[in-house]
């Protein structure tokens, strides 16, 4: 007999693909706690920050001090100082940080508590529900309905996350940190807590089929949802918390129209009707048969084990008589100073990069200016975990680049700080690259730069708390914005309105593609427009938050002289690069990774 009350179970498991496993699960019945913790950096820094959320979570949460909504929050915002402060007293740990959803069951109530891309599911009379809303680009995509659920399972850049927990200061009640949602929740519903492992593997429709099969069963339930997981590859961690509530499944067809599973069944056989038995020949064609087979296969293994033995003469023989093209070099080039077979630098990665590949960055801080290269892509192995500073007293930009063509940056995290004072996070000139992912914070004059005739796509990146303009586009520029965040940004150093700035702000005879970004909470309009011809265009395809159309795109205000432009330089001369490595890069400059030992390495990389 079923206990009264709801009944529960949580499991987890590292995958298919993965040793280890960031991931972490709380379930606690008694006091109505259930959560699911991804963890984000690499090595054991996502171990560790996922560890310290469940624990403070389940601290904070078994204590009932305030209303549910601004409990949760602060055990999220606790979490996340703890986890910061971890991450700044161990430089090994530098990056991690975390994602989680957290629910607290109250009577008929559910308190949800959510950052990043895991999820809480609510099953109820024959459906599925998605109640949280993924913090992540391909998931606003979605909760938007301009990807499928389908879509953005497959999509390349799923995995890449807006929001998290431990990477950066923030408060209880911030803005855009915490969503906390209250659901009813009655004994007739379930709700299934997961992370990604599953949610990118398994469809919504089939989560439910698994569990409505196995009603008053949740551990054999949680146990089947981590197998289709792994049967559909197993690519991440994957975690599941299941809470059923004491009449879930009853009434319900698991099996409904809508979800038909069709099962082939023996036909029976007839009464009295007789069986034909096999004839002497037959049997001894079926022999034949069988012993021709067998040895088929056993000289099909011999084969395979001759050419596994002999494959690399017989591979150098190919290549000498031309019939085959010797092996290309790796597509991608490792950064990590804690690896001895990878790059110590960025710099060094880049020399000796060639058009094709990747150079791909492990989590921790480095110190640019970097310049990028055409061709080469240059990635985050973790998106955001890579942070970007700039020593004191450099003016250039923390990536540039200029007259640069089939190229990608991703995942990267620019700031600007006192130590390390930013004027401009990222600078395209007369390029033709994609940047997506990116986040850029910090800035004094632009979070981003746009001049010249570049035609570079900007995607799904957040730009924010630039003292700064957020993106600045000049000159004869067509770049294409589509899908950014570009929030808070334009207050100045200083109180004086001069110094405020717009969150986008278009000048000269740029014409950007400005299509489905959200442009909120920044200093002054929105987005600042050299004519009015192109406000009704503007305002229709983008999100402004509560502004009205007059106050988030319009032309720059006149009264006044305006202040200096630290943008109307001239264009810096072009670095030639030759086809050397030591020539590729014509300046050095450090940067700064977590060394083995744990302490902060200097690499330095050089040009000739």
């Amino acid at each position: 007999m079923r206990s009264s009350g709801p009944i529960a179970a949580a499991g987890t498991d590292p995958g298919r693909e993965r040793e280890n496993n960031e991931d972490r699960v709380l379930s606690d019945p008694e006091r109505g706690i259930f959560a699911v913790v991804d963890g984000v950096g690499g090595e054991s820094g996502g171990e560790v920050a996922a560890q310290t959320a469940v624990d403070v979570l389940k601290s904070r949460l078994s204590r009932r001090t305030t209303d549910t909504d601004r409990l949760i929050r602060e055990a999220i915002a606790l979490a996340n100082k703890q986890i910061l402060e971890k991450a700044q007293a161990q430089p090994e740990l530098a990056g991690m940080a975390c994602v989680l959803t957290v629910a607290v069951l109250d009577g008929a109530k559910a308190t949800i508590g959510h950052v990043g891309d895991s999820r809480l599911y609510l099953l109820q009379r024959g459906g599925i529900r998605k109640v949280t809303r993924d913090h992540s680009p391909v998931g606003m995509r979605e909760d938007a309905g301009e990807l499928s659920e389908t879509e953005a399972m497959f999509h390349p850049r799923r995995n890449e996350i807006f929001r998290d927990v431990g990477s950066a200061p923030h408060e209880p009640d911030e803005d855009g940190f915490v969503d906390v949602y209250s659901i009813p929740f009655d004994a007739e519903s379930a709700l299934l807590l997961c992370s990604d492992g599953l949610s990118d593997l398994v469809p919504s429709a089939a989560m439910r089929e698994i569990v409505e099969a196995r009603p008053g069963q949740p551990e054999r339930a949680v146990r089947e949802l981590i197998d289709a997981a792994n049967a559909a590859g197993g690519k991440d961690n994957i975690s599941v918390v299941l809470v059923e509530g004491e009449r879930f499944g009853k009434g319900s067809d698991p099996l409904d129209s809508t979800h038909a599973t069709t099962r082939l069944t023996p036909r029976p056989q007839l009464r009295g009707a007789a069986v034909a038995s096999p004839t002497t020949g037959e049997k001894v064609r079926a022999s034949t048969w069988r012993v021709f087979l067998l040895t088929a296969l056993a000289v099909l293994i011999l084969l395979g084990v001759a050419a596994w033995f002999f494959r690399e003469p017989i591979l150098e023989q190919l290549v000498r008589l031309g019939l085959r093209m010797p092996e290309a070099p790796a597509a991608v080039l490792r950064v990590d100073p804690r690896d001895p077979e990878g790059f110590r630098t960025i710099a060094e990665a880049l020399q000796a990069a060639q058009p094709g590949q990747t150079v791909e960055v492990a989590p921790g801080e480095y110190l640019g200016p970097i310049e990028l290269t055409s061709g080469v892509s240059l990635v985050s192995r973790t998106p955001r975990t890579v942070i970007l500073r700039l020593p004191q007293g450099t003016a250039e930009p923390a990536i540039t680049a200029e007259g640069v063509s089939d190229a990608r940056l991703a995942g990267f995290k620019i700031e600007g700080n006192a130590q390390g004072p930013l004027e401009i996070g990222l600078r395209l000139a007369s390029s033709k690259i994609v940047v997506e992912n990116v986040e850029i914070s910090g800035a004094a004059t632009a979070g981003i730069e746009i001049a010249g005739t570049d035609g570079s796509e900007i995607r799904e990146s957040f730009v924010h708390d630039n003292p700064g303009t957020g993106v600045i586009v000049r000159d004869q520029a067509a770049p294409r914005l589509h899908g950014n965040y570009v929030y808070r940004n334009g207050a100045g150093p200083g109180p004086s309105s001069e110094r405020l700035r717009p969150g986008i702000e278009i000048r000269d005879m740029a014409r950007p593609q400005i299509v489905q970004n959200r442009i909120e909470e920044n200093a002054t309009a929105g987005i600042w427009v050299p004519a009015a011809d192109r406000v009704d265009e503007i305002f229709g395809f983008n999100t402004f938050g509560k502004l009205p159309k007059e106050k988030a795109v319009t032309t720059p205000p006149k009264p006044g002289p305006s202040p200096p432009d630290p943008l109307s330089r001239p264009l810096p001369a072009r670095r030639e690069r030759g086809n050397t490595r030591q020539s590729r890069h014509a300046r050095s400059f450090l940067e700064i990774s977590p060394s083995p030992g744990g302490r902060e390495g200097v690499g330095e990389g050089t040009g000739g």
